[in-house]
């Protein structure tokens, strides 16, 4: 096998051959990604007789754990955008924090959404929402808009069940801790969120777009009486708010000191908090919200749901492939051992994820990619622990949203249906990006000094 300096310059070559196959190209990451799997390789001097074998239990291998989840979060997600949760969901929030606070409402809401539904179709629901409270506060659209969208993304790159962060933490190994994943994310996610919702109100001083002058031709309770009865508050958050809670006891009662024994409850909270237990139990609350039980719902919402899956699963698994590649290989030690030298540690995946997530577009490629490079330098970085796990996870979750701009779609999600120009649009919502992304490697990075 390659040994020596030129184990980098093989790296290198497979980050710009991703980037600029995807970016450029316009290439399929699963495609790009087992493309580059093929080319370190035969490279970096693997037995040919190794190569199939290697990308074909990586593929799978990610996919034994993370599959079935992301199939499952994907379905209820498609369920609460299609029944009207997420609506009530939104509405539920603004009676906590108040209509004379919208912004930080339209932030607060985007952080819970988007742990099941993508950031995309969040915004999408949610935007009739928002544009009905910028006519009724007289609020800045710029305003509402980029706090909408913030943080939407603070938890669609830094919580567990949205697939990239799963994805992330099966490549890293924490399939047991999820629910610590989960914890930590949610709460660092906050300070995410609180980052974006500040620069949303400095924007929204300084920049005006369509929709600050526009006539709202639908008012919002029009939209809502479009889902016909709407669900009550618990069955809306419950297919979300239970799993959740389901995999954090199961975290809990897998501690040192057995909170909760070590005989029959024991047993119930470590099967309950097993992903796919949680979210499978997630589904059928999920199944609450089905206004009936016909072929238009349970095989049309759920064929909807299993479509947006199929896109992701194929990328993790792809990337599951890569990085399992790069572990058979001596790149990761030689890596390791230069970067360790240069003490920067977390700021390692930071840095991959961030420039992945800024050529080619997609955080979910740039998470799944980077947890997969990253895995074998774990030692060498001084991130071999479970707590270390934990924070790498969460750098590449803020690498992963650092920056969003033209060839990212939420982007143009985002600048259209908030009625910005481009140019409006990168001053406001990828700046925002750049900012939720440095103030969430400083909080891990602060974690990081204090607990690894």
């Amino acid at each position: 096998m390659v040994q020596g300096p030129f184990l980098l310059v093989i790296l290198a070559l497979s980050i710009v051959f991703i980037v600029l196959a995807t970016a450029k190209f316009h290439v399929h990451p699963f495609l790009a990604l087992i493309i580059a799997a093929y080319g370190v390789a035969f490279s970096s001097g693997m037995s040919v007789l190794d190569i199939e074998s290697t990308i074909r239990s990586g593929f799978g291998g990610i996919l034994t754990y993370i599959g079935i989840v992301i199939i499952l979060g994907t379905i209820i997600g498609k369920i609460l955008e299609k029944s009207g949760a997420a609506i009530v969901m939104a509405d539920s929030v603004l009676k906590v924090v108040g209509e004379k606070r919208p912004g930080l409402a339209m932030s607060i809401i985007g952080y819970i959404v988007s742990i099941p539904v993508f950031c995309d179709s969040g915004f999408v629901i949610l935007n009739s929402l928002k544009k009905s409270l910028v006519k009724k506060s007289k609020a800045s659209g710029i305003m509402m808009s980029v706090s909408l969208a913030t943080g939407l993304y603070a938890t669609h790159t830094l919580v567990p069940p949205t697939p990239g962060p799963i994805a992330a933490a099966g490549n890293l190994g924490l399939e047991n801790q999820l629910g610590l994943v989960i914890m930590v994310g949610l709460g660092i996610s906050i300070f995410t969120m609180l980052a974006g919702h500040a620069w949303a109100v400095y924007a929204g001083k300084k920049y005006t777009s369509e929709e600050d002058t526009q006539v709202i031709e639908m008012d919002y309770e029009v939209i809502k009486q479009q889902y016909g009865k709407l669900p009550t508050t618990f069955k809306a958050f419950a297919p979300i708010v239970i799993p959740i809670l389901l995999i954090t006891l199961g975290s809990i009662a897998n501690f040192p000191t057995y909170p909760f024994g070590q005989d029959g409850l024991f047993t119930i909270m470590i099967f309950l908090g097993k992903p796919l237990n949680a979210l499978m139990i997630g589904l059928l609350f999920s199944f609450s919200l089905l206004p009936s039980l016909s072929k238009d719902t349970l095989t049309g919402w759920v064929g909807e749901g299993l479509k947006d899956a199929a896109t992701i699963i194929m990328i993790t698994g792809a990337g599951g492939a890569f990085g399992e590649v790069l572990k058979a290989t001596p790149i990761g030690d030689y890596l390791g051992t230069s970067l360790s030298t240069l003490s920067i540690g977390i700021l390692v995946p930071f840095i991959i994820a961030a420039a992945l997530k800024t050529a080619q577009g997609s955080s979910t490629v740039a998470l799944v990619t980077t947890s997969a490079l990253i895995a074998p330098l774990l030692p060498a970085l001084g991130l071999a622990t479970v707590f270390g796990k934990v924070l790498t996870v969460m750098a590449i979750g803020a690498g992963a949203m650092t920056v969003s701009h033209a060839n990212d779609s939420f982007f143009w999600v985002v600048s259209e249906f908030s009625g910005m120009d481009v140019s409006t649009a990168y001053k406001s919502q990828t700046m925002a990006t750049l900012i939720q992304g440095v103030a969430t490697i400083t909080i891990v990075s602060i974690l990081t000094l204090l607990f690894v």
